[in-house]
């Protein structure tokens, strides 16, 4: 019993440690590097933020510009309630930033009701649509649903740096490089007030291929070839650990095996 207690309190002590080291080194990266913003400004009322999880490096940086400079009412992220999800949630707390706990396969009804009321309170709600585990670029319901649910209108938020480590995890998520160029975006705002659930997803990701294009990134085109290829090489790897696809995404591995 004493080992472990022990051994919980190592990890604990572990991975505070861990978070302040990643913050520090965060902060001395950010600050060798040049920034660049667009000047769209976020509305007054509640509205839904979305960014690929692959972009979660450097977002904090990106709350700092668009709410905490503007005096803004607080935005929570929504991040699940995994292990990974505790890592972010206490890095992300040292900017300030509110989470609310809960993914599609755990506490999901629970954070859809959560973002609702935030919403309602005159709050943002941020979703990494493709979080927390794939596939990379993929959208699943979650955003969709709460910007229908609450009349809202939905903004795509981006980064894209001229030099820049890519790690080899499903997301191919970055980490720029000292001394790089950051290009910082948010988007105009849109709706999928009026859409299907289907088309209302297609939106949401072609409004944040397109933040990517206008930051230096890739073309919407070669985003929609990468997402198709990365989905086998997702499939493959990580599938077992996320049964609960979307029918759009069976559909499109349906395609792509068929050929």
């Amino acid at each position: 019993m004493a080992s472990c207690k022990f051994k919980n309190t190592l990890e604990k002590v572990a991975l505070n440690v861990g978070v302040f080291f990643i913050y520090i080194l965060m902060w001395l990266i950010f600050l060798t590097c040049k920034k660049n913003y667009t000047p769209n400004l976020l509305p007054q009322n509640g509205c839904v933020v979305v960014f690929w999880h692959g972009r979660l490096s450097f977002m904090s940086f990106a709350y700092r510009q668009w709410w905490s400079k503007q005096n803004r009412k607080q935005g929570k992220v929504i991040i699940s309630d995994h292990k990974d999800g505790e890592l972010i949630t206490r890095i992300i707390k040292f900017f300030g930033i509110g989470t609310i706990r809960g993914s599609s396969s755990k506490g999901g009804a629970r954070a859809l009701i959560e973002a609702l009321r935030e919403i309602k309170q005159g709050h943002d709600v941020i979703i990494t649509p493709d979080g927390p585990r794939g596939p990379r670029h993929s959208v699943a319901d979650g955003a969709a649903v709460i910007a229908q649910k609450s009349s809202c209108e939905i903004y795509a938020l981006n980064f894209e740096a001229n030099s820049f480590l890519e790690f080899k995890s499903w997301d191919k998520m970055i980490l720029p490089k000292p001394f790089s160029t950051i290009n910082f975006s948010l988007s105009a705002p849109f709706s999928v007030a009026n859409l299907e659930q289907k088309e209302a997803k297609e939106k949401i990701q072609n409004e944040l291929w397109q933040a990517s294009q206008n930051d230096g990134g890739k073309s919407v085109l070669q985003n929609k070839e990468d997402f198709r290829s990365n989905l086998k090489i997702w499939w493959k790897k990580y599938a077992h650990k996320n049964p609960q696809i979307s029918d759009e995404i069976r559909e499109i591995l349906d395609e792509i095996y068929e050929k």
